[in-house]
């Protein structure tokens, strides 16, 4: 197959959907397919939308430019749309009206975690073909070789890392934990260190912060610790606790958006400040027992890329199928005066 990812790759430390992109580009083409980040080709079996948006870095092409692939170019191209995006994680106002209606251009809906589906399903989203795939890490990388588990002797070194600075990335708990270090209760007891970029404003006083990482040194650094903590607000899926995971690292992660289908069984979960302490606590009289179920954590990028194989050749499997109910939404009027009207805008 030849296959378009809809991502422009970056090198070096850079967010979870770049990564995605790099992970199936890769395990795709070491499966023997083509795989290229345009819509330069006449000959394309499968389209990926992964953002839309062509105000974003990232975004290779937008949904309007996929409609003129298909209406110039080849109409039986396929095509997917990851979701991996919502309003409610940077508190946004037009982000999922926006790739609902970009969503029309769609033949199937991919969604990274079923609590992010049921947002956009009542919100108005209504499509048939859709699934859940879970996001997953490469094992290559992030793997638990040479992590040492917390001896419950020395000071229990707490961790987290972020690319994105926005203040619901989790700044609050982080805050929250920079402060309790200092309390007499646990200055002797814990470290924490920040991985990344810090959001505006924000100021630690007793945390180590580190410069963003990637790839084996971001393993190598998480695997200094030994508890990896996640307090993101509304996160669809994320890759840094997956990677912290995979590092062999118990979870202590946030009850928001998609974290806890990820952290489930592998770690505590807290609300907010008010029960961090306690949950924290709660984590350590249980942090050997689950230390030793990490090896079993099941999300990892080969899962996930095996995951958009099998959608892709069920896809080409069921061409026609995919095709005749692309056929029925074209017949409605509103689709197409709504997509015609941006391409005539374009």
């Amino acid at each position: 197959m030849k296959i378009s990812i809809g991502t422009n790759i970056k090198e070096g430390p850079w967010g979870g959907g770049n990564l995605f992109a790099v992970n199936l580009k890769n395990f795709l083409e070491d499966k023997g397919h083509v795989v290229i980040n345009n819509l330069g080709d006449d000959d394309i079996d499968i389209i990926l939308i992964t953002e839309p948006r062509r105000t974003s870095e990232s975004s290779a092409f937008t949904h309007v430019d996929v409609l003129n692939y298909l209406s110039y170019v080849n109409k039986e191209t396929l095509v997917a749309h990851r979701f991996n995006e919502c309003d409610e994680r940077k508190n946004t106002k037009y982000v999922n009206k926006y790739l609902i209606n970009a969503n029309k251009v769609a033949d199937h809906s991919i969604f990274v975690s079923t609590w992010l589906k049921e947002l956009y399903q009542d919100q108005g989203f209504n499509r048939t073909n859709t699934n859940v795939i879970y996001a997953g890490a490469d094992k290559k990388v992030f793997n638990s070789k040479n992590y040492k588990a917390w001896d419950q002797v020395e000071k229990l070194k707490i961790v987290t890392h972020h690319w994105g600075a926005n203040w619901n990335k989790g700044f609050e708990v982080y805050l929250f934990l920079d402060n309790l270090i200092s309390s007499n209760k646990w200055m002797d007891k814990i470290e924490f260190t920040y991985i990344g970029n810090v959001a505006e404003n924000t100021q630690f006083k007793n945390t180590n912060v580190v410069k963003p990482l990637s790839g084996k040194k971001l393993s190598e650094e998480i695997k200094k610790n030994h508890l990896y903590l996640t307090a993101s607000i509304n996160e669809p899926s994320g890759n840094h606790h997956i990677e912290g995971a995979q590092c062999g690292l118990p979870l202590l992660y946030i009850n928001s958006g998609g974290t806890p289908e990820y952290c489930k069984d592998f770690g505590i979960e807290f609300n907010d400040v008010n029960d961090f302490e306690v949950k924290l606590e709660e984590l350590i009289e249980n942090y050997k027992k689950i230390s030793f179920e990490m090896k079993h954590y099941p999300n990892n990028s080969d899962l996930m890329c095996e995951e958009y194989l099998k959608l892709f050749n069920k896809m080409v499997e069921e061409k026609s199928k995919y095709l005749d109910k692309r056929k029925l939404d074209y017949k409605n009027s509103f689709f197409k005066s709504l997509f015609f009207n941006q391409t005539r805008k374009r």
